[in-house]
């Protein structure tokens, strides 16, 4: 029995429960401050300002996903915006990371496309990349055809991300190959069946390895998202054993999560960027936080005990 996979469905089977959520969202707002900088896009900036300071870069995400009426994702489509403006002031480098659904792919593909368009037309001449984000499988497909057609209409400024834990990946990988894809590579976080996904744990990190190493053989830019100290030192022992130089690749780990990590990548040269969230809709992306490490329920217990 794969304990780690366990563990998490149970968690995202739990969080997905009205009643769970709403004594989460009454009570444990300590261990939201852990992993989400804030509601405010002031303080996201002020999270991303002392990252700086550490060598860090930021990668910022207003929250939200699977939106239900196009007013919300127009709604959101310009709270992106304002990031970007508010962005473009600032004197480092400039990232946002953006959800399909949350602007409406789950009602029209063409309306996702529409409001992507224009958050890149207002990003690209002021220096901000977006990455597309990645959720699950059945909208996998969806997003590879939004990105690819942002591409075919010029648009150089966006990234795309890939999971490893989907059987897909591979296949997607190559024939994402012509678009020369900015990629962020992830092990995967969302509750997904064995008829897709690997559900073993060391298949996974195995085929992360494999994914990674045939994009950067092919000339890829990679960001390497993962906490996974073993997985971190076998890039570094890769891309150093074949003379892959530190600006073809980084490294991207979460806001809150093993800190001096980051900032050690950073003091040994490596571009290192820390995914930074914010926005009132933070209840979806803390409970796949929970079902990524035990420690984290334990928090959330402590935080409910402790009111």
């Amino acid at each position: 029995m794969n304990l780690d996979l366990v563990y998490r469905q149970a968690v995202l089977s739990v969080a997905g429960n009205p009643r769970v959520e709403a004594l989460i969202k009454g009570r444990a707002r300590s261990l939201v401050r852990r992993y989400v900088a804030g509601e405010t896009l002031e303080e996201a900036l002020r999270a991303a300002e002392a990252l700086e300071a550490q060598g860090v870069h930021a990668i910022l995400d207003l929250l939200g996903e699977m939106v239900r009426s196009e007013e919300e994702a127009r709604a959101f489509q310009e709270g992106i915006l304002v990031l970007v403006r508010a962005l473009a002031e600032k004197p480092w480098p400039k990232y946002v990371s953006v959800k399909p659904t949350q602007l409406g792919l789950d009602l029209s593909e063409g309306l996702a496309l529409e409001l992507l368009r224009g958050i890149l037309r207002e990003a690209e001449p002021k220096g901000v990349f977006v990455r597309l984000d990645m959720e699950d499988s059945p909208r996998v497909e969806a997003t590879l055809r939004l990105y690819k057609a942002l591409r075919e209409e010029g648009f150089s400024g966006v990234g795309v991300v890939l999971q490893s834990y989907l059987f897909r990946t591979e296949k997607d990988l190559l024939d994402l190959l012509p678009y020369r894809p900015n990629l962020r590579l992830v092990k995967g976080a969302y509750r997904e069946p064995q008829e897709v996904a690997f559900q073993d744990k060391r298949l996974i990190d195995a085929e992360y390895l494999h994914l990674g190493k045939l994009a950067l053989r092919e000339g890829l830019y990679v960001a390497f998202a993962t906490h996974d100290p073993r997985l971190i030192a076998e890039v570094k022992r890769y891309t150093e054993a074949f003379g892959i130089p530190k600006t073809a690749f980084e490294f991207q780990l979460l806001y809150g999560v093993r800190p001096e990590a980051q900032r050690r990548l950073a003091q040994e040269g490596y571009t290192v960027r820390a995914y930074v969230p914010y926005g009132k809709d933070w209840y979806p992306y803390l409970s796949r936080r929970i079902a990524e490490r035990p420690e984290n329920l334990l928090l959330v217990l402590r935080s409910l005990l402790g009111g």
